[in-house]
């Protein structure tokens, strides 16, 4: 299935939508706003909390918690000096690791799991600067996929030093 996802760019707080390829909306990511920690929420269409993903204040490397029903579900994390292979570090709750690689420049990436493509990024097909695609290959959780796809477009661009332009 694949899902995409834009951002509202002139918007006075910060959101996103998440569709489906048939352009229905699943889920809106909103911005915590005023907050010394970056949070922010999923909700799905009826305004019910699906996930929160927070960003932890004063740590040395990029660390965000996801975390689901008030328990943490995922530790996903910017590996410090990696010059060659994954740049990013998933932790699942059970332990399981997740892999991340493929062309951060271009926003070009894959979630994996012991060899097997969970996910697909991609802003290829997309000449708008916000929004790209996160296509779920497996029966793994979509919406934690779409999560971690979120993670790292956010961590990309804090990266750069960008203000909050997208998630």
């Amino acid at each position: 299935m694949r899902y995409l996802v834009r951002d509202r760019m002139l918007a006075f707080h910060e959101e996103a939508w998440i569709e489906t390829e048939h352009r229905e909306k699943v889920f809106k990511v909103n911005r915590k706003l005023f907050r010394l920690r970056r949070t922010f929420d999923f909700v799905d269409t009826q305004g019910n909390h699906v996930a929160s993903i927070v960003r932890k204040a004063l740590t040395f490397h990029h660390t965000i918690l996801i975390k689901r029903n008030g328990e943490l579900e995922a530790r996903f994390s910017k590996r410090v000096f990696k010059l060659f292979g994954d740049r990013f570090k998933v932790t699942l709750r059970d332990g399981q690791q997740l892999r991340i690689n493929g062309n951060f420049w271009d926003r070009e990436f894959d979630i994996q799991q012991d060899g097997t493509t969970l996910a697909h990024v991609s802003r290829r097909w997309f000449s708008i600067r916000d929004a790209y695609a996160v296509d779920v290959l497996s029966d793994q959780d979509a919406t934690l996929l779409i999560i971690l796809a979120v993670c790292v477009d956010h961590t990309l661009q804090d990266m750069k030093g960008e203000k909050f332009t997208n998630l």
